[in-house]
C-alpha cells in the first residue's frame, strides 16, 4: 500500500478522505503556489473557462472542485449566479476567509447535493482527475444540469508538440516538486499532483469519456500548447 499525502507519497488510487486531507494540507498557500508553478497562466485558464461556458446574467453555474473559490469568483464576473463546491474543508475555510462574498459549499462530486436539472452550466477545473470515479462524476454533473445546459472541464492534458512535451514532462517530475518545496505549504502533495497529471488521459481520451457519460457535442480547445485543455459538451 502506498503512503499517504501527509508528507509522503500519495497513491493514484484515490480515496475521498485522502484527497480531502491532501488539499487540506495545501490550502494555506494554494492560490499563490498555483500562480508560481503555472508562471501566472492560471489566471488565463480561469478566464478561458468562463468564456467557454458562455454564461449569461442570471444563469446558475456550479463550480465543482472549487477549492478556495478563486475560480467561482471568476465565473461570477459574467453576471451568473456561481456556486462553488469542494470536498476539502480546509480549502473551503481558506476560501471563505479570502473571499466571503463567494458561495462555497462542502460536497462530493460523486454525490452532488442538488436536485436534477438545477443548473444551466457546470464546470470542474483541475479536479476531475482527483475524483475516485471519473465516469460517475461526469454522469453526476449531467444529472444536475438542465437539458441543453453546458459542461466545461478545464484539466491538465498532453502538449501537442513532441519536443515541448518532453520538456514539460521533465518539469513536472523534476522541477515542479523543487519549486513546490520553496512555496507550498505541503510540497509533497505536488509530487502526487505531478504524477496524476502524467497518468491522465490525453485530449481525445477524455473526450471519449465525456461522451460515454452521456454528454453530447463534445469538443476541446488546447491552452498553453496543450498543457491544459478545455473540454466543452452539452447535456442532451
Amino acid at each position: 500500500m502506498s503512503r499517504t499525502p501527509q508528507g509522503q507519497r500519495a497513491s493514484l488510487d484515490k480515496q475521498p478522505h485522502e484527497v480531502a486531507a491532501m488539499f487540506d494540507g495545501v490550502a494555506a498557500r494554494y492560490d499563490l503556489t498555483n500562480t508560481v508553478l503555472s508562471f501566472g497562466q492560471d489566471r488565463f485558464w480561469r478566464r478561458a473557462t468562463r468564456a467557454a461556458l458562455g454564461l449569461l446574467p442570471g444563469e446558475r453555474v456550479l463550480d465543482v472542485g472549487a477549492g478556495t473559490g478563486v475560480s467561482t469568483q471568476e465565473l461570477a464576473q459574467s453576471g451568473a449566479h456561481a456556486v462553488g463546491l469542494d470536498l476539502s474543508l480546509g480549502m473551503l475555510a481558506a476560501g471563505r476567509q479570502a473571499r466571503p462574498e463567494v458561495p462555497l459549499l462542502a460536497g462530493d462530486a460523486l454525490r452532488l447535493p442538488f436536485a436534477d436539472a438545477s443548473f444551466d452550466a457546470v464546470t470542474i477545473s483541475f479536479a476531475l482527475r482527483n475524483v475516485t470515479d471519473t465516469d460517475a462524476a461526469l454522469r453526476e454533473l449531467a444529472r444536475v444540469t438542465r437539458p441543453g445546459g453546458r459542461l466545461v472541464v478545464c484539466e491538465f492534458s498532453t502538449p501537442v508538440n513532441p519536443a515541448f512535451r518532453t520538456v514539460y514532462l521533465s518539469y513536472l517530475m523534476r522541477s515542479l516538486p523543487a519549486v513546490a518545496r520553496a512555496v507550498a505549504s505541503n510540497p509533497e502533495a505536488y509530487v502526487y499532483l505531478a504524477e496524476s497529471i502524467r497518468a491522465w488521459p490525453d485530449q481525445a481520451g477524455l473526450a471519449d469519456r465525456i461522451g460515454g457519460a452521456g454528454w453530447r457535442r463534445v469538443a476541446w480547445r488546447n491552452l498553453s500548447g496543450g498543457i491544459v485543455a478545455l473540454h466543452r459538451a452539452t447535456r442532451p
